[in-house]
């Protein structure tokens, strides 16, 4: 089993930055790619940003957070980040951090969310 434990999230002004952490333990070897995923109140879950793990680390961004966000990860920590800049009310949601294995019969794995607020 793989835990992901995020942290991180808060209180913003529009305009304003925050950096989400997500750290992944347990049985992480295997894991092959990392990300994020929101959900405001009323919406459906949707992707924000994904990095693979392998080395090449390719990146992958919701179009409504390019520019804006920075998805990296630090594999001797098993950590990925999210810097979010340029913060808009309609950031406003429940962050997730999400796993998925190179064998697609295990997991994928879900942490427990963190709420990030931008105020305008």
């Amino acid at each position: 089993q793989v835990q992901l434990v995020e942290s991180g999230g808060g209180l913003v002004q529009a305009g304003g930055s925050l950096r989400l952490s997500c750290e992944a333990t347990g049985r992480t070897l295997g894991l092959n790619a990392m990300g994020w995923y929101r959900q405001a109140p009323g919406n459906e879950r949707e992707l924000v940003a994904t990095i693979t793990i392998s080395s090449g680390g390719s990146t992958n961004y919701a179009d409504s957070v390019k520019g804006r966000f920075t998805i990296s990860r630090d594999n001797a920590k098993n950590t990925v980040y999210l810097q979010m800049n340029s913060l808009k009310p309609e950031d406003t949601a429940v962050y997730y951090c999400h796993a998925v294995h190179l064998n697609k019969y295990i997991g994928p794995y879900w942490g427990q969310g963190t709420q990030v607020t931008v105020s305008s």
